[in-house]
């Protein structure tokens, strides 16, 4: 995506090279992160329906004394 100039691990003989065009790589790097955004969305919501299930446990409970 940035160009062959900032591909500093290709300048380094030292490291193993995968042989993975590098569109594929872009393509599988947008797929992942749009994946971790959306588990971390799924996430967020389930722990937002669990607390608010919690706290109106709690409020009817205090609610009544």
């Amino acid at each position: 995506m940035a160009g062959s100039q900032w591909d500093v691990l290709g300048n380094l003989d030292s490291f193993p090279r995968i042989p993975v065009d590098p569109e594929a790589v872009t393509a599988t790097g947008i797929l992942t992160a749009i994946g971790a955004a959306v588990i971390t969305l799924i996430g967020a919501i389930l722990g937002g329906l669990a607390g608010m299930r919690y706290h109106r446990k709690i409020d009817r409970v205090g609610l009544g004394r």
